[in-house]
């Protein structure tokens, strides 16, 4: 994993309305800025590229611990 840096990069996106919409309508939903979303969702990506590489998956479970929805394409 990364390690923390105090040294900010500024990055510009280009997003159709669309995707703009989605990633505002996250944000809120999780309780961030996009930003933060943005920030979270690299640490999910970073999580499933470390699970391939060691020959597992990522996987949501439920409540009683079966699997419902195996994350694939990463």
């Amino acid at each position: 994993m990364a390690t923390k840096s105090s040294a900010k990069v500024r990055l510009t996106l280009d997003l159709t309305d669309e995707l703009n919409d989605r990633l505002n309508g996250l944000a809120a939903e999780a309780g961030g800025s996009k930003s933060e979303l943005l920030r979270k969702a690299i640490a999910l990506v970073e999580v499933a590229v470390e699970a391939k590489r060691s020959g597992r998956r990522v996987a949501v479970i439920d409540k009683n611990d079966k699997v419902v929805t195996t994350i694939v394409g990463l």
